[in-house]
């Protein structure tokens, strides 16, 4: 069975947890892209050369959690040939049987419009901030709140792919729920469309 759930937003805003979840629960498999641009983004040199000859091992690198890869992957994110090269690797895993989840930033608009479930997970900015500065505990937390604002327009700004909800994505605003709320109401949408 093929079955895509897509789930983009920005940074921090919970889309990652709501896809490890969901991929635990309904037994799919499940890539977080941004790692992709992470290690494009921390192999250094080229980074169309990099996202061309990215390997598992490339994905394995503790240190793609980190600000400075995040703000990094930001900046490569923006190169067309380097969202190109990885747009294939990310397809291929949509369609693999047993079903898979996705989150990014361009899951539902750009990597698999045909998904069955389509989720924008977002969260105001302060939130964001908060959570990130908490998760990573570097910085102060306007430094970090000014991040995710730079991140966040230049995320929704670029010419290729921009972030953005899919017309027939499901909103999820994860700013005053728990992460056992969100991830339970993530689960209704999938259940639901499973059901169908």
């Amino acid at each position: 069975m093929e079955f895509t759930v897509a789930i983009d937003g920005p940074a921090a805003s919970g889309k990652g947890t709501i896809a490890r979840a969901i991929a635990a629960e309904f037994g799919f498999a499940h890539l977080d892209t941004g790692l992709l641009y992470r290690a494009v983004a921390m192999k250094g040199g080229d980074p169309v050369g990099a996202a061309k000859s990215l390997n598992a091992d490339d994905l394995a690198r503790d240190d793609l959690r980190s600000l400075a890869a995040g703000e990094a992957a930001s900046r490569v994110a923006v190169l067309p040939e380097v969202r190109a090269a990885l747009v294939a690797f990310q397809r291929e895993f949509a369609q693999r049987a047993g079903g898979a989840v996705l989150d990014g930033r361009d899951i539902g608009t750009v990597i698999c419009p045909e998904a069955e479930v389509k989720l924008f997970v977002t969260a105001s900015p302060e939130t964001r901030a908060e959570r990130r500065w908490q998760e990573t505990g570097t910085g102060s937390y306007e430094e970090v709140l000014e991040q995710v604002r730079t991140r966040d327009a230049r995320d929704m700004d670029r010419a290729d792919a921009p972030l953005r909800p899919a017309e027939d994505a499901v909103l999820l605003d994860t700013s005053d729920l728990s992460i056992d709320e969100a991830v339970a109401r993530a689960r209704e949408v999938v259940a639901a469309r499973l059901a169908r």
